[in-house]
């Protein structure tokens, strides 16, 4: 028996009634005192781009989806070409998955390149 089956049982199916909800106030006012944050945008133009460096230059990770951008146009690769700036100078990481998001994470984290469990 593994240390997960002795932790969560042998047994694998859950009912809704195992699950607890989370009060998402008590979660916020604990992010306060976070050194680091985590930003989802959306990124439909060069105007997005902006808030997303000034993000990576404070410091937080940003999980952006790019799904507007899927034509191969010179506005896209633009705006790809300079987060790939952004992540260079502070020595941080980008990656894209799939072909809906980029994340882009500042100095001193990597991103690793393969899923876990795999």
């Amino acid at each position: 028996m593994g240390l997960m089956s002795k932790i969560l049982g042998s047994e694998q199916t859950h009912s809704p009634d195992e699950y607890v909800e989370l009060d998402l106030d008590d979660v916020s006012q604990a992010a306060g005192d976070a050194a680091m944050s985590v930003h989802i945008a959306e990124i439909s133009g060069q105007v997005d781009a902006i808030d997303i460096k000034d993000a990576v230059y404070d410091g937080d990770i940003v999980i952006a989806d790019i799904t507007r951008l899927r034509t191969k146009d010179s506005t896209t690769e633009h705006i790809i070409d300079e987060l790939k700036q952004v992540a260079r100078e502070v020595d941080g990481d980008i990656v894209q998955k799939g072909d809906d998001q980029i994340i882009i994470t500042p100095t001193g984290i990597r991103i690793s390149r393969e899923k876990l469990g795999q």
